[in-house]
């Protein structure tokens, strides 16, 4: 269903349903691979602002996309986003038992929204965007592994499968806003005398938030 035919109350109810029943469920691994704890357990202020970021996720992807099986891709990369942020800011780690399981199930609708729609270009577009970000970061991470470390390179590979579906554009606004708001938010924390130039610090959140944005400027995708 496009997204120009689909009632923002049936966006609203879909995306606070699945929020309900998975963010829950999202909170608490984001707390056990931070702690590295399987019997850790969320703290309500956690499993609440965890609830609305994933209903926010759904409610983006559906508005970004329609009623359709690349919503369900958008909408499993930004949950997979919610619990990889959470746990790289508690943690400094973006854990491959989130971050694998996230492209497979990306692909997959991927592949199904291009059997259904015939969005083949776009589906060669994704892995060709993914491939890209992939091989420059794992270069860069190889060059400068303080700066970037092999976490980072799989999320890259992640965000390009899912912004390199949307457009080429799509997948450079977003590296580069991630890049800008890594950079400034480094500086603010040197500045605040909260880290030295020499501090590691989490680069995941930073990647996501450029790549959020990055979709909301694109606005709905009209592929078919």
């Amino acid at each position: 269903m496009p997204v120009a035919d689909l009632p923002v109350g049936a966006v609203v109810a879909l995306a606070a349903t699945v929020a309900v029943v998975v963010g829950p469920w999202l909170a608490r691994a984001s707390v056990r691979f931070a702690r590295r704890d399987d019997t850790a357990v969320a703290g309500p202020l956690r499993t609440a602002l965890t609830v609305v970021l994933v209903g926010a996720v759904v409610a983006g992807a559906l508005l970004l996309t329609g009623l359709r099986p690349a919503a369900v891709a958008l909408a499993w990369a930004g949950a997979a986003g919610v619990v990889l942020g959470a746990v790289d800011l508690a943690a400094h780690r973006l854990p491959d038992r989130v971050t694998v399981p996230a492209y497979a199930g990306v692909a997959t609708a991927l592949l199904v929204d291009a059997a259904a729609l015939g969005t083949w270009p776009a589906l060669l577009r994704a892995l060709l965007a993914a491939a890209a970000a992939f091989g420059v970061a794992a270069f860069a991470a190889v060059l400068s592994p303080r700066g970037l470390g092999f976490g980072d390179v799989k999320l890259l590979g992640l965000l390009g499968l899912v912004l390199g579906w949307v457009g080429w554009g799509a997948l450079l606004a977003g590296v580069f806003l991630g890049l800008v708001i890594g950079a400034l938010v480094s500086l603010v924390l040197v500045g605040t005398g909260r880290a030295g130039w020499r501090t590691a610090l989490p680069f995941g959140p930073p990647l996501l938030v450029g790549a959020v944005l990055a979709l909301a400027l694109q606005g709905p995708v009209g592929l078919t």
